[in-house]
């Protein structure tokens, strides 16, 4: 019997590295801290692996943050897309992608 580790990578699965997920959480956290955003999903599939953030769980996702390899020679792996399919930035640099957010989080203060 030649099972695989419960948790072994899948080389068909694109997945985000550990650096990748650690800029994603840092600006998810910030959003927490805001009362912005509640809860995320994370998706591995062939193609893209996908960080989604919710208000509330039982919502469709304000953004996703997604990783596609196949584009990295032409626009750039990461993208940031709205709850409308609107990519509001798209790059080869994540953490410049994810400042798109950061625009979001100012707000004015009465």
């Amino acid at each position: 019997m030649n099972a695989a580790p419960p948790f072994a990578a899948d080389p068909e699965r694109v997945v985000f590295d550990r650096a990748e997920l650690g800029a994603i959480l840092t600006v998810y956290g910030r959003f927490v801290a805001a009362g912005e955003w509640r809860d995320y999903a994370m998706s591995f599939l062939r193609d893209a692996a996908i960080f989604s953030v919710f208000r509330r769980a039982t919502e469709h996702p304000l953004y996703r943050i997604e990783k596609r390899p196949k584009l990295r020679s032409a626009q750039g792996a990461y993208a940031v897309i709205a709850m409308d399919g609107r990519i509001l930035k798209r790059g080869h640099d994540l953490s410049q992608v994810l400042k798109v957010l950061d625009k979001k989080l100012i707000r004015a203060v009465d």
